[in-house]
Protein backbone atom coordinates (compact mmCIF):
# COMPACT_ATOMS: atom_id res chain seq x y z
CA UNK A 1 0.00 0.00 0.00
CA UNK A 2 1.37 3.41 -0.98
CA UNK A 3 1.64 6.20 1.53
CA UNK A 4 0.26 9.69 1.03
CA UNK A 5 2.79 12.43 0.43
CA UNK A 6 2.74 15.41 2.76
CA UNK A 7 0.55 18.39 1.92
CA UNK A 8 3.59 20.67 1.56
CA UNK A 9 5.12 18.36 -1.02
CA UNK A 10 1.77 17.80 -2.71
CA UNK A 11 1.14 21.50 -3.21
CA UNK A 12 4.59 22.92 -3.87
CA UNK A 13 6.60 20.15 -5.49
CA UNK A 14 4.55 20.19 -8.70
CA UNK A 15 4.08 23.41 -10.67
CA UNK A 16 1.06 21.88 -12.41
CA UNK A 17 -0.70 21.10 -9.13
CA UNK A 18 0.19 24.51 -7.74
CA UNK A 19 -1.13 26.34 -10.80
CA UNK A 20 -4.24 24.15 -10.87
CA UNK A 21 -5.10 24.98 -7.27
CA UNK A 22 -4.69 28.70 -7.91
CA UNK A 23 -6.83 28.41 -11.06
CA UNK A 24 -9.63 26.78 -9.05
CA UNK A 25 -9.55 29.64 -6.52
CA UNK A 26 -12.09 31.60 -8.58
CA UNK A 27 -14.61 28.75 -8.81
CA UNK A 28 -15.41 25.37 -10.36
CA UNK A 29 -13.75 24.52 -13.68
CA UNK A 30 -14.33 21.85 -16.28
CA UNK A 31 -11.52 19.60 -17.46
CA UNK A 32 -11.55 21.46 -20.78
CA UNK A 33 -11.05 24.82 -19.03
CA UNK A 34 -8.24 23.34 -16.92
CA UNK A 35 -6.49 21.90 -19.98
CA UNK A 36 -6.75 25.18 -21.85
CA UNK A 37 -5.51 27.29 -18.94
CA UNK A 38 -2.57 25.03 -18.09
CA UNK A 39 -1.80 24.16 -21.74
CA UNK A 40 -1.87 20.44 -20.99
CA UNK A 41 -3.73 17.37 -22.19
CA UNK A 42 -5.94 15.18 -20.04
CA UNK A 43 -3.34 12.41 -19.83
CA UNK A 44 -0.82 14.70 -18.11
CA UNK A 45 -3.20 16.55 -15.78
CA UNK A 46 -5.62 13.85 -14.59
CA UNK A 47 -3.03 12.09 -12.35
CA UNK A 48 -2.42 15.42 -10.60
CA UNK A 49 -6.14 15.99 -10.15
CA UNK A 50 -6.46 12.50 -8.66
CA UNK A 51 -3.73 13.22 -6.09
CA UNK A 52 -5.47 16.44 -5.06
CA UNK A 53 -8.81 14.63 -4.81
CA UNK A 54 -7.27 11.84 -2.74
CA UNK A 55 -5.98 14.38 -0.20
CA UNK A 56 -9.36 16.17 -0.15
CA UNK A 57 -8.05 19.47 -1.57
CA UNK A 58 -10.21 19.19 -4.71
CA UNK A 59 -13.77 17.94 -5.10
CA UNK A 60 -15.33 16.66 -8.32
CA UNK A 61 -18.97 17.51 -8.94
CA UNK A 62 -20.30 15.95 -12.13
CA UNK A 63 -17.98 17.31 -14.83
CA UNK A 64 -16.36 20.13 -12.85
CA UNK A 65 -13.65 20.39 -10.23
CA UNK A 66 -13.55 22.81 -7.32
CA UNK A 67 -11.59 23.47 -4.14
CA UNK A 68 -12.69 21.82 -0.91
CA UNK A 69 -12.87 23.86 2.29
CA UNK A 70 -9.37 22.66 3.14
CA UNK A 71 -8.22 23.49 -0.37
CA UNK A 72 -9.59 27.02 -0.09
CA UNK A 73 -7.85 27.53 3.26
CA UNK A 74 -4.53 26.58 1.69
CA UNK A 75 -4.92 28.40 -1.62
CA UNK A 76 -6.02 31.68 0.01
CA UNK A 77 -2.57 31.89 1.61
CA UNK A 78 -0.58 30.83 -1.45
CA UNK A 79 -0.42 33.98 -3.64
CA UNK A 80 1.41 36.21 -1.08
CA UNK A 81 3.96 33.45 -0.42
CA UNK A 82 4.55 32.68 -4.10
CA UNK A 83 4.71 36.37 -5.01
CA UNK A 84 7.17 37.01 -2.16
CA UNK A 85 9.40 34.22 -3.45
CA UNK A 86 9.16 35.69 -6.96
CA UNK A 87 10.07 39.21 -5.75
CA UNK A 88 13.11 37.94 -3.84
CA UNK A 89 14.21 35.63 -6.62
CA UNK A 90 13.99 38.30 -9.34
CA UNK A 91 16.64 40.40 -7.58
CA UNK A 92 18.06 37.85 -5.17
CA UNK A 93 21.60 39.24 -5.13
CA UNK A 94 20.23 42.65 -4.15
CA UNK A 95 17.85 41.46 -1.42
CA UNK A 96 20.29 38.92 0.06
CA UNK A 97 22.89 41.63 0.72
CA UNK A 98 20.48 44.15 2.21
CA UNK A 99 19.38 44.82 5.77
CA UNK A 100 15.62 44.52 6.25
CA UNK A 101 15.78 46.34 9.59
CA UNK A 102 14.88 49.66 7.98
CA UNK A 103 11.60 48.29 6.62
CA UNK A 104 8.80 48.25 9.23
CA UNK A 105 7.44 44.72 9.89
CA UNK A 106 4.02 45.62 8.52
CA UNK A 107 5.64 46.49 5.17
CA UNK A 108 7.98 43.48 5.23
CA UNK A 109 4.92 41.24 5.29
CA UNK A 110 3.82 42.93 2.05
CA UNK A 111 7.15 42.70 0.24
CA UNK A 112 5.38 40.60 -2.38
CA UNK A 113 3.78 43.82 -3.66
CA UNK A 114 7.15 44.89 -5.09
CA UNK A 115 6.84 42.67 -8.16
CA UNK A 116 8.55 43.56 -11.44
CA UNK A 117 11.08 45.91 -9.89
CA UNK A 118 14.06 46.82 -12.02
CA UNK A 119 17.50 46.92 -10.45
CA UNK A 120 19.27 50.22 -11.06
CA UNK A 121 23.03 49.81 -10.76
CA UNK A 122 25.13 52.80 -11.90
CA UNK A 123 28.40 52.08 -13.66
CA UNK A 124 31.65 53.49 -12.34
CA UNK A 125 31.61 56.47 -14.70
CA UNK A 126 28.22 57.63 -13.28
CA UNK A 127 28.55 56.42 -9.69
CA UNK A 128 27.88 59.85 -8.12
CA UNK A 129 25.13 60.98 -10.50
CA UNK A 130 21.39 60.54 -10.07
CA UNK A 131 19.87 57.92 -12.33
CA UNK A 132 18.55 59.54 -15.57
CA UNK A 133 15.30 57.56 -15.48
CA UNK A 134 14.70 58.67 -11.89
CA UNK A 135 15.35 62.32 -12.77
CA UNK A 136 13.18 62.22 -15.91
CA UNK A 137 10.21 60.70 -14.09
CA UNK A 138 10.61 62.94 -11.05
CA UNK A 139 10.45 66.06 -13.21
CA UNK A 140 7.15 64.82 -14.67
CA UNK A 141 5.58 63.89 -11.32
CA UNK A 142 2.73 65.88 -9.83
CA UNK A 143 2.88 64.41 -6.32
CA UNK A 144 6.12 63.41 -4.59
CA UNK A 145 6.88 61.71 -1.28
CA UNK A 146 10.55 61.34 -0.42
CA UNK A 147 12.68 60.08 2.45
CA UNK A 148 16.47 60.36 2.61
CA UNK A 149 19.11 59.54 5.20
CA UNK A 150 21.98 60.43 2.86
CA UNK A 151 23.03 63.70 1.27
CA UNK A 152 23.14 64.28 -2.49
CA UNK A 153 23.97 67.79 -3.79
CA UNK A 154 21.57 67.48 -6.74
CA UNK A 155 18.48 67.05 -4.58
CA UNK A 156 17.92 70.74 -3.78
CA UNK A 157 18.03 72.01 -7.37
CA UNK A 158 15.93 69.07 -8.54
CA UNK A 159 13.21 69.58 -5.95
CA UNK A 160 13.27 73.33 -6.54
CA UNK A 161 12.57 72.70 -10.21
CA UNK A 162 9.54 70.50 -9.59
CA UNK A 163 8.32 72.81 -6.80
CA UNK A 164 8.21 75.65 -9.34
CA UNK A 165 5.93 73.42 -11.44
CA UNK A 166 3.55 73.36 -8.45
CA UNK A 167 4.01 69.66 -7.73
CA UNK A 168 2.86 68.58 -4.26
CA UNK A 169 6.04 67.63 -2.39
CA UNK A 170 6.48 65.99 1.02
CA UNK A 171 10.07 65.40 2.11
CA UNK A 172 11.25 63.55 5.19
CA UNK A 173 14.94 63.87 6.12
CA UNK A 174 17.16 62.70 8.94
CA UNK A 175 18.75 65.39 11.10
CA UNK A 176 22.30 65.18 9.60
CA UNK A 177 20.89 65.53 6.06
CA UNK A 178 18.58 68.38 7.07
CA UNK A 179 21.42 70.30 8.71
CA UNK A 180 23.73 69.69 5.75
CA UNK A 181 21.18 71.07 3.29
CA UNK A 182 20.60 74.11 5.46
CA UNK A 183 24.30 74.80 5.99
CA UNK A 184 25.55 74.30 2.43
CA UNK A 185 22.49 75.42 0.42
CA UNK A 186 20.83 77.86 2.79
CA UNK A 187 19.36 80.22 0.18
CA UNK A 188 17.93 77.48 -2.02
CA UNK A 189 16.77 75.64 1.06
CA UNK A 190 14.82 78.66 2.32
CA UNK A 191 13.28 79.14 -1.12
CA UNK A 192 12.17 75.50 -1.22
CA UNK A 193 10.42 75.46 2.15
CA UNK A 194 8.60 78.72 1.40
CA UNK A 195 6.47 77.03 -1.27
CA UNK A 196 3.01 76.36 0.14
CA UNK A 197 2.84 72.97 -1.59
CA UNK A 198 6.17 71.79 -0.10
CA UNK A 199 6.00 69.98 3.22
CA UNK A 200 9.21 69.19 5.11
CA UNK A 201 9.63 66.96 8.15
CA UNK A 202 12.41 65.55 10.28
CA UNK A 203 12.67 61.84 10.98
CA UNK A 204 14.35 61.69 14.38
CA UNK A 205 15.53 58.07 14.40
CA UNK A 206 18.26 56.06 12.71
CA UNK A 207 16.02 54.15 10.35
CA UNK A 208 18.76 52.04 8.70
CA UNK A 209 17.14 52.83 5.35
CA UNK A 210 19.05 54.85 2.75
CA UNK A 211 16.03 56.44 1.12
CA UNK A 212 13.05 56.12 -1.18
CA UNK A 213 10.93 58.25 -3.48
CA UNK A 214 7.34 57.51 -4.44
CA UNK A 215 5.34 59.64 -6.87
CA UNK A 216 2.30 59.31 -9.07
CA UNK A 217 4.65 57.82 -11.68
CA UNK A 218 7.20 55.55 -9.96
CA UNK A 219 8.73 54.13 -6.79
CA UNK A 220 12.47 54.07 -6.10
CA UNK A 221 13.79 52.18 -3.07
CA UNK A 222 17.37 52.21 -1.79
CA UNK A 223 18.12 49.86 1.11
CA UNK A 224 21.33 49.89 3.10
CA UNK A 225 23.55 46.83 2.66
CA UNK A 226 24.34 44.52 5.57
CA UNK A 227 28.01 45.46 5.30
CA UNK A 228 29.14 48.91 6.36
CA UNK A 229 29.63 50.70 3.05
CA UNK A 230 26.92 52.33 0.92
CA UNK A 231 26.11 50.95 -2.53
CA UNK A 232 24.25 53.12 -5.02
CA UNK A 233 21.91 50.33 -6.09
CA UNK A 234 18.15 50.81 -6.07
CA UNK A 235 14.93 49.10 -7.09
CA UNK A 236 12.67 50.98 -9.53
CA UNK A 237 9.05 50.22 -10.36
CA UNK A 238 6.03 51.82 -11.99
CA UNK A 239 3.61 49.09 -10.88
CA UNK A 240 0.54 50.38 -8.98
CA UNK A 241 1.12 47.91 -6.13
CA UNK A 242 4.69 49.14 -5.67
CA UNK A 243 3.51 52.76 -5.61
CA UNK A 244 0.92 51.84 -2.97
CA UNK A 245 3.61 50.04 -0.92
CA UNK A 246 5.89 53.08 -1.09
CA UNK A 247 3.09 55.48 -0.16
CA UNK A 248 2.14 53.33 2.81
CA UNK A 249 5.79 53.21 3.90
CA UNK A 250 5.95 57.02 3.86
CA UNK A 251 2.67 57.28 5.80
CA UNK A 252 3.96 54.80 8.37
CA UNK A 253 7.19 56.77 8.93
CA UNK A 254 5.33 60.07 8.98
CA UNK A 255 3.69 59.07 12.28
CA UNK A 256 7.06 59.57 13.99
CA UNK A 257 8.24 62.54 11.93
CA UNK A 258 8.46 66.09 13.26
CA UNK A 259 7.02 68.85 11.12
CA UNK A 260 9.49 71.62 10.30
CA UNK A 261 9.04 75.01 8.64
CA UNK A 262 10.69 78.35 8.07
CA UNK A 263 10.32 79.41 11.70
CA UNK A 264 11.64 76.15 13.15
CA UNK A 265 14.83 76.59 15.17
CA UNK A 266 16.34 73.40 13.84
CA UNK A 267 16.38 74.82 10.33
CA UNK A 268 16.85 78.55 10.81
CA UNK A 269 19.28 78.68 13.73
Amino acid sequence: MGTNIGLMELVFRSEKRRNLLIFLKDGPRSIHEIQKYLCVDSVSILPHIKKLKDRKLVIQRDHTYELSIIGKAIVNKMPPLLNTLEVLEDNFDYWSRRSFEGIPPVLRSRIWELKNCKLIRPDLSHMFELDPEFVENLLLSRQVFGFSSYFHPSFISLYLEIAKKEAQISLMLTEPVLKRFKADYSEDFRTLIEFEHVNLSLFPKNLKLAGFTVTDRFFLLTILPQIKFFERESLFSSEPQALKWGTDLFSHLQKEAIQVSGNTNLIIS
